[in-house]
C-alpha cells in the first residue's frame, strides 16, 4: 500500500519560514522580558514598567506557552508533521489568557486605553491565521 502526499506549493514554504522567523522574534522578545536587568526594567516608558509589576506569573506562563508553542508549530510545519496544529493551538490558547489577563488584571487599559489594542489584535490575527492555515495543510494532505 502505497501514501500517496499531495504536492505542497512554494506558498507553503514560505509561510512556514516566515511562521518561524516571527515566532523566534516572539521568543526572543520573552527571554528578553524574563531576563531584564533591574537598570532595563528602569530605562522603560513608565507605563511599561506599571503593567510589568503588575502582572502575575501565571500571565508570564501564558506568554511562555504561546511563544513556544508557535514556534514548535512552524518548526511541525517545516517538519510537515500533523502534530503543528496542536502547538498553534496552544500558541493561541496561551496568546488568548495572556491578552485577557493584560486587560483584566494589569492597568494596561488605563495606561494604554485602546491604542494598546492594535498590537493584541495583530498577534492574535496572525495566531489564528498559522492554526487555520496548519489545518487546511492536515486537510489537504500536506501534514503527515
Amino acid at each position: 500500500m502505497t501514501t500517496v502526499v499531495a504536492s505542497r506549493p512554494t506558498s507553503y514554504w514560505i509561510i512556514a519560514v516566515l511562521a518561524l522567523l516571527w515566532n523566534l522574534i516572539g521568543l526572543t522578545m520573552f527571554c528578553l522580558t524574563m531576563a531584564a536587568t533591574p537598570e532595563q526594567v528602569a530605562a522603560m516608558p513608565s507605563e511599561h514598567r506599571e503593567i510589568l509589576a503588575a502582572t502575575p506569573g501565571w500571565m508570564q506562563v501564558a506568554y511562555g506557552a504561546a511563544v513556544i508553542g508557535g514556534v514548535l508549530g512552524a518548526i511541525g510545519l517545516l517538519l510537515r508533521k500533523r502534530w503543528a496544529t496542536t502547538f498553534f493551538l496552544l500558541s493561541l490558547v496561551g496568546l488568548v489568557v495572556q491578552c485577557l489577563g493584560a486587560f483584566l488584571v494589569t492597568p494596561a487599559w488605563r495606561l494604554l486605553g485602546p491604542s494598546g489594542l492594535a498590537m493584541p489584535v495583530l498577534l492574535l490575527a496572525i495566531a489564528l491565521f498559522l492554526l487555520s492555515y496548519a489545518r487546511r495543510a492536515a486537510a489537504r494532505g500536506w501534514l503527515r
